[in-house]
């Protein structure tokens, strides 16, 4: 019976001192209490361990194959993205075209840019319309930025373009401010040149140069560029002036053809 009551004894003074040490706030049990239970927590890391290993060769199947399901689904989304962006960019273009179109006095008919001659990639364009839609040579090729050449070539169903670019495109222009008319010449290097402008002619840097009614081909008042520089007349009897276009050339995906002007 002594031994009995002295074995509970035992451990109910084994739970108080435990009690006593983890609920303590003294500062000086706060290291023991950690190490005690470090010592208790080694057994079941170690017995855990493999256990963890285990799952990780039995998951890792799943789980590699459920990425590869998630990468391609993400591929599929991301290729999806890029194409309605396209989508959105080509829809602007349209309706900034459209509206172009609407606002003009011509007739006039949309066409796509198809082709590029590798020998003359800067001056020329190849676009799908033709005979068959009213195209003849020397039609206005404009987009809404402005000037963009005129039809050299036509057969059916498609038409060559010569760029304002060219060398041998020309067209009766007017610097608007002043109102000086001249011709204006295409030049590869992406520039344009403005010829037979009087020499007392107060022409400024920036101004804007539009097609002059004087022009046999183009209606009046299309956007041709800007004036960037003006030629020292010193050794000439008139002015010149440095044009850029008002259009990228490189950036052409769709063009208006202006037919003939409305009765």
């Amino acid at each position: 019976m002594f031994r009995a009551n002295r074995k509970n004894l035992i451990y109910l003074l084994v739970l108080l001192a435990a009690f006593f040490l983890f609920f303590t706030r003294a500062k000086s049990f706060v290291p023991f209490k950690f190490a005690v239970i470090r010592s208790a927590s080694l057994p079941i890391r170690i017995i855990s361990f493999p256990i963890q290993e285990i799952k990780k060769i039995l998951y890792y199947h799943r789980t590699f194959n459920e990425y590869r399901r998630l990468k391609e689904e993400a591929d599929v989304l991301r290729s999806r993205l890029v194409g309605l962006e396209e989508v959105i960019r080509e829809n602007t273009r349209l309706e900034n075209l459209l509206k172009f179109k609407r606002d003009l006095v011509y007739s006039s008919v949309v066409a796509n840019v198809i082709g590029r001659e590798p020998s003359h990639w800067n001056s020329t364009m190849i676009i799908d319309r033709g005979e068959e839609d009213g195209i003849q040579p020397g039609c206005p090729v404009v987009n809404a930025a402005g000037v963009v050449g005129k039809i050299s070539e036509v057969s059916r169903g498609v038409s060559k373009v010569i760029l304002m670019t060219d060398p041998q495109f020309s067209v009766a222009a007017l610097v608007q401010g002043p109102r000086e008319s001249g011709l204006v010449f295409g030049s590869l290097s992406g520039i344009c040149r403005m010829r037979y402008i009087r020499e007392d002619a107060r022409i400024e840097i920036g101004e804007k140069v539009i097609t002059s009614k004087l022009s046999s081909s183009f209606p009046e008042g299309l956007l041709i560029g800007e004036v960037i520089a003006l030629d020292d007349p010193s050794r000439r009897s008139n002015i010149e002036c440095v044009i850029r276009p008002s259009v990228e050339f490189s950036q052409i995906e769709e063009v208006l053809v202006i037919l003939k002007q409305k009765p």
